[in-house]
């Protein structure tokens, strides 16, 4: 069918088309167009309001309060008159001059922090790739066990693990006597600092790698199978497909669970507060952690008590965002 004039239209010159019409403009002209537009870029952050409020409430002002407190000479005198002296960066002189943040307590943090991240990335993606090769029903079974283990509260996880490493009545003693390896007495596991944190890399890792397994998994299922049947034909062992396929399709996720582990890793807590020996003051089993919650409520001096949580923070925000940049840096060079 042709496209119909008007009576005052010229017909269009041979080999022309008619383009489409001009979209209308809103009344108002471009005044009104710029608005609409910024309206439209304001929606997102209005419906986020409402959360941002609630997390500042909940995080920013919590973190805001310990910065404040880290200034300030604060203590139990303090904490019943209401009134605080403010020191500068006094606190933070005394951490970072105090031999116990460099010898034991920075230690702790950061070599525990590494391998029980390392450990529960390899579990993680070892039980991972089993389960992408179970049967769908098989898989569901197998997964909803050993989220048990993640949806364990640390506390009881960690009073199961001192029951199985206690002195003389544990799984682990109880073995070992009945071989003849230790003496009847039992041993003290948790007086010595290496058995202390692999105790607690142990718990650790139990509680953490489902996590890892299942959003692994999650990755797993949607890498394209004939990436791997390319790479089988062309001769790849499993290492190599992994390597080589996997990985680079799977970074993103590893990316995620690497910088969470990290960030719950470095703050650990009641899986060392609640061993023996963990919340004693001055010994060689605490984190920074444990020890910012020592200095502050058994030793009653909460500004140098908030200085170690400050510095635990910036500690966590630093590993992050060099972590992020490498990785980001190694896909702009693809």
């Amino acid at each position: 069918m042709g496209t119909q004039l008007g009576p005052h239209t010229r017909d269009p010159e041979p080999g022309t088309t008619l383009g489409p019409e001009p979209r209308p403009r809103p009344p108002g002209g471009r005044g009104a167009l710029l608005t609409m537009r910024r309206r439209r870029a304001l929606l997102p952050w209005a419906l986020l309001t409402p959360a941002l409020v609630v997390i500042g409430l909940l995080l920013l002002f919590p973190l805001a309060r310990i910065v404040w407190l880290s200034f300030r000479e604060y203590g139990l005198r303090e904490l019943v008159s209401g009134e605080s002296a403010f020191v500068g960066a006094a606190n933070y002189l005394t951490l970072l001059t105090d031999p116990y943040l460099w010898r034991v307590a920075m230690f702790n943090t950061v070599a525990f922090a590494l391998v029980a991240v390392v450990a529960t990335l390899v579990l993680g993606t070892l039980v991972a790739l089993l389960l992408s090769t179970l049967r769908p029903v098989t898989r569901v079974a197998v997964v909803s066990c050993i989220m048990v283990a993640w949806a364990m509260p640390a506390v009881s996880g960690t009073y199961v693990w001192m029951w199985i490493f206690d002195v003389e009545n544990g799984v682990v003693a109880r073995a070992l006597m009945a071989a003849g390896a230790i003496d009847p007495g039992g041993y003290n596991w948790f007086a010595d600092r290496l058995f202390f944190y692999g105790i607690a890399t142990l718990n650790v890792v139990h509680g953490g790698f489902p996590f890892v397994a299942v959003t692994v998994l999650a990755g797993l299922l949607t890498v394209p199978r004939e990436l791997h049947e390319a790479a089988l034909i062309d001769g790849a062992g499993a290492w190599k497909r992994f390597w080589h396929v996997t990985f680079p399709v799977l970074r993103p996720v590893f990316a995620v669970v690497t910088v969470l582990s990290t960030i719950w890793d470095f703050k650990v807590f009641a899986q060392i507060y609640l061993m023996p020996g963990g919340d004693v003051g001055g010994s060689q089993m605490l984190n920074l952690g444990v020890w910012a919650y020592v200095r502050s409520f058994s030793h009653n001096d909460y500004g140098l008590g908030s200085a170690i949580a400050v510095l635990l923070s910036l500690l966590l925000l630093g590993v992050t965002v060099v972590y992020l940049r490498v990785l980001f840096r190694e896909d702009e060079l693809r």
